[in-house]
């Protein structure tokens, strides 16, 4: 693991997309709080499938930072199976480095089905039991950037915040994932403190504090308060927010180039090439306004990576 640049810890999934097209969303007055139905008991028509191996918050980060031109490594568990062998292919096809993904015997890699209906998803995941622990090397890597882990990840959790408290020079990203925000603050705890940069929207920053505060600057100081040097918070259509030295900064969304198709992975092209412009010297406006072009091309094809672009890309759609 010499000189990487960009080192994204977490969990690595094949996706099923389900397309839907037999389906009713129903939504509270304030259009919030939406839950999608069905028949019950009955056979549901569905549009299409397509499902796609190498993908979840970590790997997703790793592409989209490998197209930005940082050399990029990913440590992750997968099953020694069908599913895990096109894993490796995958990443292999895409060039990114496979030496720290790790085949388990007996345990099954990781698959989620992603229903999607109108642009939206709803995705049932299932994170397997992995034997987790950092690999030899890390102290070599600029920035790690931690996603998505499954329940049990505790100990797993101390060993990354052990490594960030002995490595202190090292850029720790933080953009926590379902069962992360189920361990709660204190669990948690030195992750917060030692964190350069995090990421969450609106509600997530909400469930993670345990606020009703809608107010967007007052969310950024309390998660700053926990320790985050540089917090960021995407809500939507009002674009993304960040704090930084006591000032609050704002960029729009990138104008969709066309109607966004699938929204799997915005957050994570987002939170990403934000990090990795970051980690390359850019300053945190400029950084979050090319997450949000990375973003916004994403959402045009199915799936977390299909979209995302390379830095002659990106750049070009500033001109």
């Amino acid at each position: 693991m010499n000189n990487i640049d960009f080192l994204a810890l977490g969990d690595t999934v094949t996706d099923a997309f389900i397309t839907l097209q037999d389906a009713t969303v129903n939504c509270d007055d304030n259009n919030k709080n939406c839950s999608i139905s069905m028949r019950w008991g009955d056979k549901i028509p569905y549009k299409d499938l397509t499902v796609i191996p190498g993908v979840g918050n970590s790997a997703n980060a790793a592409v989209a930072a490998l197209r930005l031109g940082l050399k990029t490594g990913l440590v992750t568990d997968i099953g020694n199976d069908r599913f895990g062998k096109e894993i490796i292919d995958h990443f292999n096809k895409e060039g990114l480095d496979v030496t720290h993904v790790r085949m388990h015997d007996g345990i099954p890699t990781n698959y989620h089905f992603v229903l999607s209906y109108n642009a939206e998803r709803t995705i049932l995941v299932k994170h397997q039991k992995y034997p987790y622990t950092l690999p030899l090397g890390c102290e070599k890597t600029k920035a790690l950037y931690l996603s998505s882990l499954g329940d049990g990840t505790e100990d797993y959790h101390n060993e990354i915040a052990d490594f960030i408290e002995k490595h202190p020079d090292t850029f720790l990203a933080f953009q926590p994932g379902t069962f992360q925000m189920k361990l709660g603050v204190e669990k948690l705890a030195r992750i917060y403190k030692h964190t350069n940069i995090f990421f969450a929207n609106k509600e997530e920053y909400q469930r993670i504090l345990g606020s009703k505060s809608t107010d967007v600057e007052t969310l950024l100081k309390e998660m700053h308060a926990l320790g985050p040097n540089m917090p960021i918070l995407t809500d939507g259509r009002d674009g993304a927010y960040a704090l930084d030295d006591g000032a609050m900064v704002h960029v729009d969304m990138f104008p969709d180039p066309a109607p966004p198709v699938e929204r799997t992975g915005a957050g994570d092209a987002f939170s990403s090439t934000t990090t990795a412009y970051v980690v390359g010297g850019m300053n945190i406006k400029d950084a979050m306004l090319r997450g949000t072009v990375n973003s916004a091309y994403v959402v045009q094809k199915i799936g977390a990576q299909a979209g995302l672009l390379t830095k002659e890309e990106l750049e070009s759609k500033l001109m």
